[in-house]
């Protein structure tokens, strides 16, 4: 049997191994090892600026696209200012990524966006993200140890028959989270199909027009009992087309006529080429 091709979107990071400290292309092990469990063959993306424009020259090669965790998304790609707790962006990253999630919805290519991935596909849909979420919730319980996932569990729960609930396998789920941001406008298209239960957050979000579109504000890959990853696999070995599920209504959606505004290809891109120097000169990655 023909195994799914899913590619990862890989972070840039200052990265240290053997006798070498630079800027790399980087994936935690357990996104790989999630999908090759479930069936997959996992190909990392680095960011590519040739793609921005023309995507579909990588998805033509996938059968499946996940956006994995890790720096916070640059406000300017939402067209906010940034928040002074809103650190180490990498606008390269976001570009690449924000196309890539464009044309895999509109391809009907399947969709799976990881903690950081779930705001991305928000973002890239035309919504908007809550910078730091102790001002707005009153609480740090989001993500409580830096860098682990240790006592990271909370409870969430999932709209009975959504795309979210039956990746899951279950509408109350336990999440292992790590995030200091969040959903605030909805994009276009896209319910929310997922609140925690410590303070209604939106947890999962998803697009019942499509065959496979979600966002999981936890991380499913560093949990071994989690069945998110597989059923995405499983999603993503299936070509033949189909016709839109009419899951469920959720308890917020935003249609294309509320959502906000969308920067176009050409936007996206200057605003890339204008953060260069800048990105060049003190050295981040």
């Amino acid at each position: 049997m023909r195994r799914p091709v899913i590619g990862i979107c890989a972070a840039l990071e200052q990265a240290r191994w053997g006798v070498w400290d630079q800027v790399a292309a980087l994936m935690p092990l357990a996104y790989v090892e999630a999908v090759q469990k479930a069936g997959g063959i996992a190909i990392i993306l680095p960011p590519d600026e040739g793609l921005v424009a023309e995507p579909l020259q990588v998805l033509r090669l996938l059968d499946g696209l996940m956006l994995a965790g890790g720096a916070d998304i640059d406000p300017a790609s939402y067209e906010h200012e940034p928040h002074p707790e809103t650190i180490d962006t990498v606008l390269e990253r976001d570009v690449f990524e924000i196309a890539l999630t464009r044309a895999a919805i509109e391809q009907d290519v399947p969709l799976l966006g990881i903690c950081r991935g779930m705001q991305l596909i928000n973002v890239a849909c035309g919504g908007t993200l809550l910078q730091h979420l102790p001002e707005h919730v009153g609480h740090e319980e989001h993500r409580r140890v830096l860098g682990s996932f240790e006592g990271a569990e909370h409870d969430v729960l999932l709209a009975e028959g959504s795309l979210a609930a039956l990746a899951a396998g279950e509408v109350a789920h336990v999440s292992k989270s790590h995030h200091h941001q969040g959903v605030d406008r909805l994009g276009a298209g896209l319910l929310v199909s997922g609140f925690s239960t410590l303070d209604e957050l939106p947890e999962a979000i998803e697009r019942p027009d499509r065959r496979f579109v979600l966002g999981v504000q936890w991380h499913p890959e560093a949990d071994p009992a989690s069945s998110v990853i597989a059923a995405f696999v499983r999603a993503s070995s299936d070509t033949s087309p189909q016709a839109p599920s009419g899951r469920a209504d959720g308890r917020a959606r935003a249609d294309a006529s509320t959502a906000g505004s969308t920067l176009a290809p050409s936007e996206l891109a200057s605003l890339l080429a204008e953060s260069r120097p800048a990105a060049e000169g003190d050295g981040s990655a």
